[in-house]
């Protein structure tokens, strides 16, 4: 038996080959930099130079790509303009993250030592010693990476393993807030179990179709499926599981059991950056997976999408509506979100190929944004200093008086939820429903409209709130406004990028509507 090497083009994962490095250098600083300070400021700079430089390498390939794109690892990956325009996605969000992470990581948002138990004496002498670990970097550089990688993979079994290498990092990064340790705990316990759920119908469902295909590349199934006779019911079986495990990860109903909890358990920071970066690399996987694998079965799964579209929006909204917690109430929000971005699957339309990347830009946008607003406005502790986050709605009574500002661009986050014009949500919006409509999905569109209809009530509520209620007598004095630099930083250039989206759209739009014709050639 003769083995034959594979050919590599190790120059098209140049992007992802510097984050994950970056992440393993880290480990390495974390190591052998044993001051604090000075690890902390070498682990950031390590981050944000990795972020860029990869960014910067995405922007040479788009200019240099010639043609549908270059097949890497003889058809296990495909780097073309679609899977670049998702990275750079990622790598954005990347960015913002890591300046929260800088911001609420000299603050105390992240335990002392993670791998200790809630309340034990090890944490207890590490707090007291003044023990402060980095390792929320070279996890989330990992995350970033191991999405990034998600992005471009047209292998069933090789998505696999990109799912678990950004999953493992968000599990432990769940768990390691420093306030409610308990809460966190069980948040990344529970977002464990519903990751494990994901993979195990994930991979059945491939051994499925791989039953009824004999291939695990994408493209090849495409093919078979069209060459079949008739739907195989272990091939359709395969299919609605695959398709199962990406709903998980964006969070859509029934799928999303623990989500709100994991998005409430977790430091604020790490919520920001899941809630942006995993819905948007689990929808480019969708994209690719549906579009090439499936696309000839676009009849016999559109129940599938209907059904957990208008489950997801519904759900959503309606349980958003008696949120008082604002971590849940956005967590909600998402779920109704995650029904927005599978209407624009309905029909398999070409347009939703522009639609589903600028709608998941202008998502990941507002969501940082929002929870960087979130991570700014805390109770004020007994000694007077700075206590845990302001989460309860009536704790943003009279926001607007004391922080214009920063109530200002909540609002226009909450705006930008709620698809209202001007806001890159409604732009998002706007393409994800015209591409259903090219599809022949109307009645889901309209079902679509009446949800952000409704859910505009629990945003405008907090806007309300914000601006137009006074606080309650002596309430003020328990509140506190952090004025973190970096975290105002992410702040007010989310809401900037909110409002040039909605305002000039079009050259963002053209870009990706460059990735979709590229991405439909390859595919076939």
């Amino acid at each position: 038996m003769s083995f034959t090497t594979p050919t590599i083009d190790w120059a098209a994962f140049a992007p992802i080959i510097i984050v994950l490095g970056a992440g393993a250098a880290g480990i390495l600083v974390e190591a052998f930099v044993k001051t604090p300070a000075t690890r902390r400021t070498v682990q950031l700079a390590l981050s944000l130079a990795a972020l860029v430089a990869s960014l910067g390498v995405i922007i040479a390939q788009w200019a240099a790509l010639d043609g549908a794109g270059t097949v890497v690892m003889s058809g296990m990956a495909t780097v073309d303009r679609q899977a670049l325009a998702w990275m750079a996605i990622l790598l954005v969000f990347g960015l913002l993250s890591m300046l929260l992470f800088a911001s609420r990581d000299g603050g105390g948002a992240f335990t002392e030592l993670g791998a200790t138990a809630p309340g034990s004496v090890e944490e207890k002498l590490a707090r007291r010693a003044g023990l402060q670990l980095t390792e929320v970097y070279p996890l989330a550089l990992f995350a970033v990476g191991g999405m990034m990688l998600f992005t471009c993979v047209t292998d069933l079994v090789f998505l696999f393993v990109a799912l678990e290498v950004f999953s493992l990092p968000l599990y432990l990064l769940v768990a390691l807030a420093r306030r409610r340790r308990y809460l966190s705990h069980e948040a990344a316990l529970k977002y464990f179990i519903l990751g494990a759920f994901s993979s195990a119908i994930y991979l059945f469902g491939v051994a499925l179709v791989y039953g009824a295909t004999t291939v695990t590349d994408v493209n090849m199934i495409g093919t078979a499926i069209v060459n079949l006779a008739d739907a195989d019911p272990l091939l359709l079986a395969g299919a609605v599981m695959i398709i199962v495990g990406f709903m998980f990860k964006i969070g859509a109903v029934p799928f999303h059991s623990w989500v709100p909890d994991a998005y409430q358990g977790a430091p604020t920071a790490v919520t920001a950056f899941m809630g942006a970066a995993t819905k948007a690399a689990a929808t480019a996987a969708l994209v690719r997976v549906m579009f090439v694998a499936f696309a000839p079965l676009e009849w016999e799964l559109s129940w599938l999408v209907w059904a957990v579209a208008i489950a997801s929006m519904v759900y959503g909204t309606v349980v958003a509506l008696v949120q008082t917690d604002i971590k849940r109430m956005l967590a909600y929000s998402g779920v109704a979100h995650a029904g927005f971005i599978l209407v624009a699957f309905a029909g398999l339309e070409g347009e939703a190929l522009t639609a589903l990347p600028f709608y998941l830009l202008a998502y990941g946008l507002a969501t940082i944004g929002a929870f960087a607003v979130v991570s700014q406005v805390r109770e004020r502790a007994e000694d007077g200093g700075v206590g845990a986050e302001a989460v309860r709605l009536g704790q943003w009574a009279g926001l607007g008086k004391r922080s214009p500002l920063l109530a200002g661009s909540m609002a226009l986050f909450l705006l930008s939820f709620a698809g209202i014009p001007m806001t890159a949500g409604f732009i998002g919006k706007f393409e994800a429903f015209s591409a259903a409509i090219a599809g022949g999905a109307w009645p889901l569109v309209l079902i679509a409209v009446l949800a952000s209809a409704v859910a505009a009530f629990f945003y405008v509520r907090l806007i309300v709130l914000m601006f137009f209620t006074d606080a309650p007598e002596g309430a003020e004095e328990t509140i506190a406004i952090e004025d973190g630099a970096l975290t105002r930083v992410v702040i007010y250039v989310t809401a900037a990028a909110v409002l040039v989206l909605g305002i000039l759209p079009s050259g963002v739009l053209n870009l990706f509507a460059d990735a979709s014709v590229l991405l439909v050639s390859v595919g076939g």
